[in-house]
């Protein structure tokens, strides 16, 4: 079967080139990137070094935030809750809350996820980064319906095709921020590109979920070091598939 979507060049390739000898749209498009989870860990647990505690204030300011708006915002629906005593209302409450939640976290999660590429290229990160990308705040969040949706549809469809583009626009969320694609663009191009090494993505993944699962046992304390390599494996693997522009360098 042919694949009749064809990505617009001009829409997805920044006029700047990748930085390094690493991955770029083109190459991603058609699969030609390297990705070995091996050597992906082991560099990330190296680059986890020196840089750990900027992530960990990253993620602190992110807690902190998020904390807070839910508790701002969940004052301000139970005036709502009580008031009614209708279920739908207060089930479209609770869904209004989470999205305004999701709309000022995701654009704070892209900042931890380039603090992540930034480190994957050797470029110097400060936790301030999670406030960086609100400017993408409505892109992003259309983009989050999209892929909530597609799943949604994927999981109806027998679950499998639900769990392929689960793993497929994972990323999907980078491309808008660093490549500056549109929603849609930034999804195809994700899907595309992780389809050519789906059960590597989702073997390394499901080994990461594994050693951040076992780093909470003691009391959590292995995090410190888990978190920051989590998002470090993340920069890495966008790296490796569509290289990193001079701006996201050079801010």
């Amino acid at each position: 079967m042919t694949d009749a979507y064809q990505t617009p060049e001009s829409n997805l390739v920044n006029e700047n080139q990748p930085t390094g000898n690493y991955g770029s749209v083109e190459k991603a498009l058609r699969g030609e990137y390297e990705f070995s989870i091996g050597d992906i860990l082991s560099e990330a647990w190296a680059k986890t070094n020196g840089s750990k505690w900027e992530f960990q204030l990253g993620f602190f300011y992110y807690f902190l935030v998020v904390i807070g708006l839910m508790i701002v915002l969940g004052i301000a629906m139970a005036g709502v809750v009580m008031a009614s005593q209708d279920p739908t209302d207060i089930i479209l409450v609770q869904i209004f809350t989470q999205l305004g939640v999701n709309l000022i976290a995701m654009p704070m999660i892209m900042g931890l996820v380039i603090m992540g590429v930034r480190r994957s290229v050797d470029t110097p990160i400060n936790a301030g980064m999670v406030f960086k990308y609100f400017s993408k705040m409505l892109p992003l969040f259309i983009t989050m319906i999209f892929v909530y949706l597609m799943v949604i549809i994927g999981l109806m469809l027998l679950v499998i095709p639900g769990i392929y583009l689960m793993m497929a626009y994972y990323m999907a969320m980078p491309l808008v921020v660093e490549k500056g694609m549109s929603p849609w663009q930034a999804m195809e191009t994700s899907r595309k590109a992780i389809t050519h090494r789906w059960f590597s993505v989702f073997g390394l993944l499901l080994v990461m979920m594994v050693i951040l699962t076992i780093s909470m046992i003691p009391l959590g304390i292995g995090m410190i070091w888990t978190l920051p390599m989590m998002m470090i494996v993340y920069g890495i693997m966008y790296r490796n598939m569509f290289g990193v522009e001079v701006e996201t360098i050079a801010a």
